[in-house]
């Protein structure tokens, strides 16, 4: 059995691909494995993959956020050893999954647009250039966490329009020592941030909200997709963000001076397609 996984910091799509061509669709908690310890992680495997496949798989694909190093590499293969004894696991970027599934085995701009950001120049068969993403902190514009950083820090501050601000505190309940402890304190903020993500597309018509909708569309544009060849190449994007904002981001990539390609909300239908060409 071949097992193949896109992993967010929200989600993780798997799909297992019997000897007979069938496949099982499941779907469990996100998994980052830099902020994830090794219990947690087979923990999620034991509870959720187990009981459905067995300990019968032979190959494991986990492309995912996070997965940034060797050490984090080794790091999956012994969890998922510790739960599929006899299997060997290929572990890839998030950045590989989208380009891979965006772009099939021709070169492309490929983007990621969900819980984080990120992008790549591919050149068909791997990724030749990448503007580093930086994470929630330090960069993922226009990313879910990204928004709703942005909208947490405009009702801080007292930005927000007074209508957005009293459905906000309404729907929410939080004061500022409560998004203190969930940002600096609790694991896995870009989560909490990008929670806020149906709260913002459900104002995204109102000059503030579609303002920092747009902004946010245009730094990602700006910091990253400016250093590939974007005049020969078209943008494609992946991700819930790109797909359900999807208007405001093709009007936003072509005033940037861009052309935009294929926007999917998951790469797993993407990558199955691609590993059943290299198979």
């Amino acid at each position: 059995m071949q097992l193949i996984a896109d992993s967010g910091s929200t989600k993780v799509d798997w799909r297992a691909i019997a000897n007979d061509g069938s496949v099982k669709q499941i779907s469990t908690e996100g998994i980052n494995p830099v902020f994830l310890q090794d219990d947690y992680i087979i923990n999620i495997f034991k509870e959720h993959l187990l009981p459905v496949l067995g300990e019968d798989v032979d190959e494991i694909y986990f492309y995912g956020a996070g997965v940034v190093s060797e050490e984090i590499s080794s790091k999956l293969d012994r969890c998922f050893k510790a739960v599929f004894p006899h299997s060997k696991c290929i572990a890839a970027s998030d950045v590989l999954a989208a380009a891979r599934a965006l772009c099939g085995h021709k070169a492309g701009i490929a983007c990621i647009m969900g819980t984080g950001s990120n992008s790549c120049f591919y050149d068909g068969e791997d990724i030749a250039k990448n503007v580093k993403a930086g994470g929630f902190i330090l960069g993922d514009e226009a990313s879910g966490a990204y928004l709703g950083k942005r909208l947490i820090s405009d009702f801080i501050k007292g930005l927000l329009p007074t209508a957005i601000e009293k459905e906000f505190v309404k729907r929410y309940n939080l004061d500022y020592p409560a998004i203190v402890q969930k940002v600096y304190r609790e694991q896995l903020p870009s989560r909490f941030l990008a929670s806020f993500s149906p709260f913002i597309f459900e104002f995204k018509n109102h000059p503030h909200i579609a303002n920092l909708i747009k902004s946010s569309f245009d730094e990602f544009l700006k910091r990253n997709i400016v250093s590939y060849d974007y005049k020969k190449y078209e943008v494609n994007f992946v991700g819930s963000i790109a797909y359900y904002y999807k208007e405001i981001l093709e009007k936003t990539v072509a005033a940037n001076g861009m052309r935009m390609g294929k926007i999917l909300k998951s790469p797993i239908d993407g990558l199955i397609e691609y590993h059943k060409e290299v198979i």
